[in-house]
């Protein structure tokens, strides 16, 4: 049997265990969704419809690894998908309005770091999703790894891509940036009122 908080043991298919998880997780898959699209709306819709589309599969639900890791996982794969419609939209939005002046920057944009989600949600899903993991959740390369069922290579080189791409895009002076994998995001970098 998994364990949903350490200690007590995860009964796969009933609601009672799911309503606890929900409460335990939601306002981490929350920061993680807002982590990989940079919008909290957006965030929230991509987090109901993960525990939507978990709670369907909750009876079926083999404890072959955490039930947190198993939420991240269908959490992450869900914004991923929204960043691909929305990508889609985004252009079709931009054909419909060619010649209109551009729209009003998105009021979560201009909140307390803004820069680092803007320059977070820039990146490829994946990325981003791999380096909210690793250092806004502190989770371990192998725990990502888990998470998003890649290899603990994988973890490294998108880590390293991502570090990279996020120098490109804030600046080679912006020391909040971590350098290795022991250092952290300051939390306050990417706050969602959750």
């Amino acid at each position: 049997m998994a364990r949903l908080d350490g200690r007590r043991q995860v009964s796969p298919g009933s609601r009672e265990e799911f309503d606890r998880l929900y409460r335990r997780t939601y306002p981490r898959l929350l920061r993680t969704a807002y982590g990989v699209l940079g919008d909290a709306g957006a965030a929230e819709d991509c987090v109901q419809e993960a525990f939507l589309r978990a709670f369907e599969a909750w009876p079926r639900f083999r404890p072959v690894r955490p039930p947190e890791a198993w939420l991240h996982q269908i959490t992450v794969n869900t914004a991923i998908s929204f960043r691909r419609r929305q990508r889609l939209r985004a252009a079709g939005e931009l054909i419909r309005r060619l010649g209109r002046p551009e729209p009003p920057p998105d009021p979560s944009a201009l909140a307390d770091g803004a820069a680092v989600v803007a320059a977070l949600a820039a990146l490829p899903p994946k990325l981003s999703a791999t380096f909210v993991l690793r250092h806004y959740h502190g989770y371990t390369n192998r725990e990502v790894s888990a998470i998003l069922q890649v290899s603990e290579r994988t973890v490294g080189m998108r880590l390293s891509a991502a570090r990279r791409q996020l120098r490109h895009r804030l600046g080679e002076e912006w020391s909040g940036l971590p350098e290795s994998a022991d250092s952290r995001v300051e939390r306050t970098s990417v706050q969602v009122d959750a």
